[in-house]
């Protein structure tokens, strides 16, 4: 079981919300052209978030948390509750 602090969450829902964005961005060829500015603040959103954790260095472990949060949902929250 994996245990979640509230920082955790929030950088792996932060960077889930960035890659999401990312590729609907990416996959529209009117959009495209456009990334840069339209994914500027998923990119701040998910850059202060991953700081904010501790995950600078420590991608290993943001990688599990964001496998736990799209595996389980509810498993990553047991040990917060």
């Amino acid at each position: 079981m994996t245990t979640i602090t509230a920082r955790e969450r929030a950088a792996a829902q932060a960077y889930l919300r960035l890659l999401e964005s990312t590729q609907a961005v990416l996959t529209d060829p009117h959009l495209a052209p456009y990334a840069g500015a339209m994914l500027t603040h998923p990119m701040a959103e998910a850059d202060a978030a991953l700081r904010a954790a501790g995950f600078s260095g420590n991608e290993a472990h943001l990688l599990h948390l964001v496998s736990a949060l799209r595996t389980s949902p509810t498993t990553a929250d047991r040990g917060r509750m």
